[in-house]
């Protein structure tokens, strides 16, 4: 399963069914698991950990240096886990000891060419990055996020489930579960309700997350306000509790 041009370090780990194309190179640290493919031309360094059933396209550049002018050889991490489809050129690099030390992506993402995720990030699961999407080091993106290609988003910003960016978005500041937006910088514009819709959300929380939404966003209270009213809603809208969380936790502010 390894192509006779590829370059596999003795000590790399990979299952006995792991793809390697021509002419990639995989390091000494690295681990891959059971049914993971890897296209031609693909480089994948460090202390890289990388789950089953992955499919790493051409000219991919894995587990990298950080691009950190702090960063010293600590030996950080990347981990990738299962079922994600990372297409041409892509680049992610490892984690930083100002922070976890590790950068992390989760469960079947779709991460389209040329993305570049930086030290650090964390990505939850199921999202999709479209191409040229630029992840700065430190930054969050949870579950369900659709990011438009071209979005980039600043250092140690966090973009809430099920949220949405229109291409080419600039986000400085943290964009809250199920909001979309678009623009430089980017600006809230409703709620992802054909997103929710996709993902089996039912009519009446929809409803509540557009409530939501109006409270936050069209009510003209200032945010400690709106926090509180939303905490009331959440009460008997259970879909809420991620986003009062979310806003709970928010150190750079959120989009307004």
């Amino acid at each position: 399963m390894i192509h006779p041009a590829a370059i596999v370090h003795k000590d790399a780990k990979l299952a006995p069914d792991v793809e390697v194309g021509p002419f990639s190179v995989i390091g000494a640290h690295v681990e891959v698991g059971a049914g993971t493919s890897i296209g031609s031309h693909t480089v994948i360094a460090g202390r890289t950990r990388i789950g089953a059933n992955n499919r790493i396209f051409h000219h991919v550049v894995l587990g990298e240096i950080p691009q950190d002018k702090k960063y010293a050889g600590e030996p950080t991490v990347l981990e990738i886990g299962d079922g994600n489809t990372i297409r041409e050129f892509c680049t992610f690099h490892t984690g930083t000891v100002q922070d976890a030390g590790v950068t992390r992506l989760g469960d079947d993402n779709w991460v389209m060419a040329y993305v570049h995720v930086a030290h650090d990030t964390q990505i939850g699961s199921h999202t999709v990055l479209a191409n040229l999407v630029a992840l700065a080091g430190h930054v969050t993106i949870h579950d369900h996020v659709i990011l438009g290609g071209g979005t980039m988003v600043h250092q140690f910003c966090r973009v809430g489930a099920h949220a949405f960016t229109a291409g080419g978005s600039i986000v400085l500041r943290d964009v809250p579960p199920f909001v979309m937006a678009s623009g430089n910088s980017a600006q809230p514009h409703g709620i992802n309700s054909e997103g929710l819709l996709r993902r089996g959300f039912a009519a009446e929380a929809i409803a509540a997350i557009r409530r939501a939404y109006k409270t936050l966003y069209k009510s003209g209270l200032g945010l400690e306000d709106a926090k509180k009213v939303l905490r009331d809603q959440a009460a008997t809208s259970p879909e809420l509790d991620i986003l009062v969380e979310f806003l709970d936790g928010s150190e750079r502010s959120i989009i307004r």
